[in-house]
């Protein structure tokens, strides 16, 4: 795929795997349009980039906040290609009977109707348009489930889900979804689930988990026609095979 003039939109693009992509598909040619609830490491990750990074504060959980964002995407690059559905969050770590409700569905509200959000302001430009990619950051805890992690796990299944239903409902309509699910990776979300000592997870050394980069760079490649025999499912980038196709070593 020519990245040069077609734009992508990344949300939670304000840290780690988000503002790795960013830079990523920037460096590519790409437009990129950067969501997080985070205005001042928005500001900071665009200046980085430079002309063609457009910075939109944005609550990925407000329905409204997500259509406004995508319409100023479209209005100030002319086109929206790819949305990355990255924005998501693990806490509350705690046993299923000692979390605060309130805090569960929080989860619920970003790594679901988040994911939601995006692809219901996004999805009718792309089709308008002819068509486009959806990419949403899975995990291996939308298919295991992990002690303390209920609701982490209970909300990135229902985001794998989603994936399908839009491959299931829009492929035809020319909407390429796909899901990735990056393993674990060196960012800060690391740090805190090995402060928690909560789950196996917790117990895994810094130099085990893949740098940053790998998972920005697979998602560039997933726009690529190399990755339309994924369409409607989700790479996993455990799998060796994957990261030979990508380049990485």
């Amino acid at each position: 795929m020519e990245f040069k003039g077609k734009t992508v939109l990344i949300t939670g693009a304000s840290r780690g795997i988000g503002a790795e992509t960013a830079r990523i598909f920037a460096a590519a040619g790409a437009n990129v349009a950067l969501l997080a609830r985070s205005a001042d490491s928005l500001n900071t990750l665009a200046e980085e980039i430079g002309g063609n990074a457009l910075a939109l504060a944005c609550d990925v959980a407000d329905y409204a906040a997500v259509e406004a964002a995508v319409q100023q995407t479209v209005e100030h690059f002319g086109s929206l290609d790819v949305l990355i559905n990255n924005a998501g969050v693990l806490k509350p770590m705690a046993s299923l009977v000692e979390t605060d409700p309130d805090e569960w569905g929080l989860v619920s509200d970003i790594n679901i109707k988040g994911v939601f959000n995006g692809m219901r302001a996004a999805v009718p430009l792309m089709k308008a348009a002819g068509g486009g990619t959806v990419l949403t950051v899975s995990s291996g805890a939308a298919h295991n489930p992990l002690e303390g992690w209920s609701a982490y796990c209970t909300s990135k299944a229902g985001a794998a889900m989603l994936n399908r239903a839009l491959d299931l409902e829009e492929r035809g309509n020319g909407i390429r979804a796909i899901g990735l699910s990056p393993g674990t990776v060196a960012t800060e979300m690391q740090r805190e689930i090995k402060a928690s000592g909560i789950n196996r997870v917790s117990e895994l050394n810094w130099e085990d988990h893949a740098p940053v980069e790998w998972p920005a760079r697979v998602l560039l490649w997933m726009c690529t026609p190399d990755a339309d025999e994924f369409v409607g499912s989700e790479i996993s980038l455990r799998d060796d095979e994957i990261r030979k196709r990508v380049g990485l070593e």
